[in-house]
């Protein structure tokens, strides 16, 4: 089974209106997900069980090529990815097939928009998104691009359509969404009558026993997300957070902010075609219709207001601690130097000592975070200003932080008591205890703090700290616990 799309020559495009308001080029916005068995061969009757999933599938890709698209964007989690950069595939046409499924007979081949390729692009550079098509790493196309080929070919025929895929980054949501955007501004721009496909499945971690895993807020997330798919709530979807999303195990979240960005200030017509999840990973088809303009449903600029607020509010609470932290950094990144010590500090921050770690996080991910398990300054005080700078400027797992991020930074302080050493990790609480990690063998030093999400218990707790040590499994090593204070 191949599909092949032959070049075609420009097609003119004029302008469309409804009811006195322009037609936007974004037509509509599918959500896909792509488990392999859905293709007959693969599943060999196990597709039937998610019939339902069939049926919409075909549903959506029916209308969607009844729209007559020139130019079909699909964001796929197993296309190239970075943490930090949306990857555009470049080239003139790419081809895949199911060989990993045991399938290399069935073999999917598209041709690429380059000039839609190229204006997107540079609309991201215009609007500071990092995305482009530097860092290919594999051309062929993978499972979540190929399997919503499957069904739209079916009905596209030969119709003369090119395709844009773009893999997903490790990017908070408003990023996703500015993608989303460029690819909006690139479509008007182009005058191409453009549909966007996020392929992706919910949660992975429904059934006791499955192969990615139980987690509780599995079925919470996939409950949450149905019900805004359901009546086209992109803003509470671009509002999930990031943290809850990877407990829970999905591969779709990223997508559906992508899609959020490129139906910004649109009307559409949302629809939730099926959900199942048979097979302890959730399957939802939705679609969702442009039917207009919209200028209230701005979901970036709901995004940015609802955003500032938080952020206002978590100001208003800071603690004297907090405050310090926020404080040393913003005048760090603005001038280049360290600050003088506020008037009026407590005495619990000028006249005790203790080890202190900074932790400075954006849009929920960690940014930047820096301590020290014994005192090193002359106060508290001065050991968290000074930690604070570190955490912001000399954290090697990140670049420096910016002036421009300022203004979305969170910060957490923990002030650390004396180590206490330890026989074994029985003696270890992950929710209330920190561990500190010694080699033996030399000076090399591991330390985790302790109530991180996704570590519950000891043992995970000393294997991370090993790792960020350079310890290996089997080295000989010493053990110390401590407890925290933590201000966020």
């Amino acid at each position: 089974w191949t599909l092949v799309h032959i070049d075609h020559p420009t097609v003119l495009q004029s302008a469309f209106f409804l009811w006195g308001v322009i037609v936007m080029s974004i037509l509509a916005a599918y959500h896909v997900p792509h488990p392999p068995l859905i293709i007959p061969a693969i599943g060999v009757g196990r597709e039937r069980e998610i019939a339902a999933t069939v049926r919409a599938y075909h549903e959506t890709m029916r209308t969607a090529a009844e729209l007559r698209p020139d130019t079909v964007v699909i964001i796929s989690p197993h296309a190239t990815a970075y943490d930090d950069f949306f990857h555009i595939s470049p080239g003139v046409e790419a081809e895949g097939n199911f060989a990993a499924f045991g399938h290399s007979e069935i073999a999917v081949g598209i041709e690429y928009d380059e000039e839609f390729v190229r204006v997107l692009s540079g609309v991201a550079r215009e609007y500071d998104v990092p995305a482009g098509t530097l860092g290919e790493k594999q051309p062929a196309l993978d499972h979540g691009t190929m399997i919503p080929l499957f069904f739209l070919s079916e009905y596209l025929g030969a119709a003369p359509t090119k395709f844009v895929r773009i893999g997903i980054a490790g990017l908070p949501a408003h990023t996703h969404a500015l993608l989303g955007q460029c690819i909006a501004a690139t479509a008007e721009r182009l005058g191409r009558r453009t549909v966007c496909i996020a392929s992706g499945d919910l949660s992975h971690r429904l059934t006791e026993g499955g192969a990615n895993g139980f987690a509780p807020e599995g079925a919470e997330f996939d409950e949450l997300c149905t019900a805004f798919l359901k009546t086209g709530d992109f803003l509470s979807l671009l509002q999930i957070p990031g943290s809850f999303a990877e407990t829970a195990g999905h591969c779709g979240l990223n997508g559906l902010w992508v899609l959020a960005g490129a139906l910004d200030c649109a009307a559409v017509d949302a629809r939730l075609h099926s959900y199942e999840a048979p097979f302890g990973v959730g399957y939802a088809v939705a679609s969702f219709i442009v039917t207009g303009r919209d200028d209230s449903n701005g979901f970036t600029a709901q995004l940015q207001r609802s955003e500032d607020a938080v952020i206002a509010e978590l100001r208003a609470a800071e603690d004297d601690y907090v405050r310090l932290a926020r404080m040393s950094v913003e005048h760090f990144v603005r001038t280049h130097s360290y600050a003088q010590l506020p008037q009026e500090l407590p005495q619990e921050l000028t006249e005790s000592r203790a080890g202190a770690f900074v932790s400075i996080k954006k849009y929920g991910r960690l940014r930047g975070c820096i301590g020290t398990f014994l005192p090193a300054q002359q106060s508290l005080a001065e050991e968290i200003l000074y930690n604070a700078v570190s955490a912001a400027a000399h954290d090697g797992r990140f670049e420096p932080i910016d002036e421009h991020e300022l203004n979305r930074l969170v910060y957490s302080v923990d002030v650390l008591s004396v180590p206490e050493p330890i026989e074994s990790a029985a003696q270890l609480d992950p929710k209330i205890y920190g561990v500190i990690v010694k080699s033996v063998a030399d000076n090399r030093r591991g330390l985790l703090l302790p109530d991180l999400a996704g570590i519950d218990t000891a043992e995970q707790q000393i294997a991370i700290a090993r790792e960020k040590a350079r310890i290996q499994p089997k080295e000989p090593i010493a053990l110390a616990r401590f407890t925290v204070e933590r201000h966020t």
